[in-house]
């Protein structure tokens, strides 16, 4: 580890904010992964672009970090840095309709804030586990809601530490996919236009979804969610099911018996298990059905 980086990084965050071989299976939903060479957690702007400008300058790899639920980190660790956005990312304000969220926010606080406040539109995102961060830039989406259909601006700043607001036609959101996808911006602050609608309604629709979601998946287990896209006129979930792979199992990683569509851990599964069924997922369904299943988890780091 070099040893001018952990100095730098010491000037700008609080050394508490530090940690060396900090292992990713305490911050991923899959509960598996290495350690991050480096993990920092960095508490407002100031400190975000100091960070980023240093580490592109000087050519170290980093990840930028929101609630590891669509994230596989391989079992050897990650040999970078690893951001997680702290306490000025998770603001939440509420203005008329709209609503804005620090990148940090989880979408169940800001489909929770909306229902509070009598506004529309985010019960979809109540029951996913990931940030507004993250789910912008993949366009989270359950229950027929996409974030990309509510977004008005995102902030973000780019590698040299610079700000700029994308409207909702720039961020060019598409299924499970916006401009952020390819490029190296990092989410700060997102405003969604909300509409104005019944308290008790929205509640109630919110515990519908939450209460589909535990009867349809497993939610006992640790998951990234849906594993795979949703190809173009199928559904992922069905097509494993009908290549027979329903509870296909490679270590401690299995195709979910209650939702196809899901690759658990049961508790013993390493990073390796899973990249390995996923792969022998998706080769399968191709050899069957001649579709190739696209996950949706992100692969990081060395397996």
């Amino acid at each position: 580890m070099s040893r001018a980086l952990l100095e730098f990084l010491a000037s700008v965050v609080p050394e508490a904010n530090i940690r060396q071989q900090e292992p990713m299976s305490e911050h991923t939903t899959f509960r598996v992964g290495g350690p991050a060479e480096v993990f920092v957690t960095v508490d407002d702007r100031e400190q975000l672009e100091k960070v980023i400008r240093y580490l592109n300058l000087t050519g170290w790899p980093y990840f930028l970090l929101g609630n590891g639920s669509n994230l596989l980190v391989g079992d050897k660790g990650y040999r970078g840095v690893v951001i997680r956005l702290g306490r000025a990312f998770e603001n939440v304000k509420m203005e008329g309709n709209r609503l804005t969220c620090g990148a940090a926010v989880s979408l169940a606080k800001a489909a929770r804030t909306a229902m509070e406040n009598g506004f529309s539109g985010l019960e979809f995102a109540s029951g996913i586990p990931g940030s507004v961060g993250g789910g912008v830039r993949m366009n989270a989406g359950a229950y027929g809601g996409e974030l990309g259909n509510l977004v008005e601006t995102v902030l973000v700043m780019a590698k040299d530490g610079s700000l700029m607001e994308l409207d909702n036609d720039t961020m060019e959101f598409g299924y499970r996919k916006s401009v952020l996808k390819d490029r190296p911006y990092a989410v700060l602050e997102v405003t969604m236009k909300l509409q104005e609608g019944n308290r008790e309604e929205i509640l109630a629709r919110m515990n519908d979804f939450a209460a589909r979601r535990r009867q349809k998946q497993p939610l006992e287990y640790a998951s990234a969610g849906s594993t795979f896209k949703r190809p173009e006129g199928y559904y992922a979930g069905k097509l494993i099911m009908d290549a027979g792979l329903r509870g296909m199992r490679i270590g401690g990683a299995r195709v979910s018996d209650k939702h196809c569509g899901f690759i658990i851990n049961d508790g013993t599964a390493t990073a390796a298990d899973i990249a390995e069924l996923i792969e022998e997922v998706s080769e399968t369904v191709k050899e069957k059905f001649g579709v190739r299943l696209e996950p949706e988890v992100i692969f990081l780091g060395d397996f």
